[in-house]
């Protein structure tokens, strides 16, 4: 009896241990799910942490940049790059200048008269519509005077100096003739204003001025134009410039040009 048991004892020791080791491995897989679980929380707590640390920096940064536009000055953005340089603007060529600019229309570009070259031939109406010509001077020395326009100041001055010489002039053989651009009743009344005793001759188309080359560019006053340059030619009765002035100046002239025409008899 004491012998069943016993062994009653000991088989239901052996399911007791049985169940046991039955049960281990369930309590084991339970519990594995949870400690999976605290590190999958670990985890999430470790991405959630990374997260807000990036985006605490990026605020930062957006910060910083804010502050920086902020203190740039009012009108300017602020620019990583730099602007590329401006390419300077071309030069216009400077346009030609027109030979109608240079000479008169109809007239061909001339040198001018030298001494010693033989005088330009020429037929011109004087202030009383009569036409006088180079002919009509031939055999007698004479002064060929060019000048720019009639009453005007240095005009009227060397026209009265030539007047108050005309006898000197007379006395030596030598004739006075005064040559302009104006026209015949300009000369008219400018001769009768003034009592000039010598003969004006119209030059309105300027042939005989470029003939001796004192239709030229001027400049006064900064100012570029076409006119005529006060000059001066005494020619002999060969027909030949024995003396040229250019560019004269009226004071002191017409004494020079009598000592030179006194020279020449």
């Amino acid at each position: 009896m004491a012998a069943k048991k016993r062994s009653a004892a000991k088989a239901s020791k052996r399911t007791t241990g049985a169940r046991a080791a039955a049960a281990a491995p369930k309590r084991k897989a339970k519990a594995a799910p949870r400690g999976a679980a605290k590190a999958l929380t670990a985890k999430a707590g470790t991405s959630k942490g990374a997260t807000a640390t990036k985006t605490a920096s990026t605020s930062k940064a957006a910060t910083t940049k804010a502050a920086a536009l902020a203190k740039a000055p009012v009108g300017k953005k602020a620019s990583s790059k730099a602007a590329p340089p401006k390419e300077a603007a071309p030069k216009r060529a400077a346009a030609p200048r027109s030979p109608a600019a240079a000479s008169p229309a109809g007239a061909a570009p001339s040198a001018g008269i030298a001494e010693g070259d033989r005088a330009p031939a020429f037929s011109l109406s004087d202030q009383t519509g009569a036409p006088v010509s180079s002919d009509d001077l031939a055999g007698k020395p004479y002064v060929l005077y060019f000048y720019p326009k009639d009453d005007t100041p240095g005009c009227t001055t060397e026209a009265c100096g030539f007047r108050d010489a005309i006898s000197d002039f007379d006395g030596i053989g030598v004739r006075v003739v005064g040559v302009s651009p104006d026209s015949v009743a300009t000369h008219q009344k400018f001769v009768g204003k003034y009592g000039l005793p010598f003969t004006l001759l119209s030059d309105s188309a300027r042939d005989l001025a470029s003939a001796y080359g004192v239709w030229a560019l001027k400049k006064l006053y900064g100012r570029e134009s076409m006119g005529i340059v006060r000059s001066t030619f005494l020619v002999d009765g060969d027909g030949v410039v024995r003396k040229a002035w250019r560019n004269v100046r009226v004071a002191g002239h017409v004494p020079e040009v009598q000592a030179a025409a006194a020279r020449l008899g």
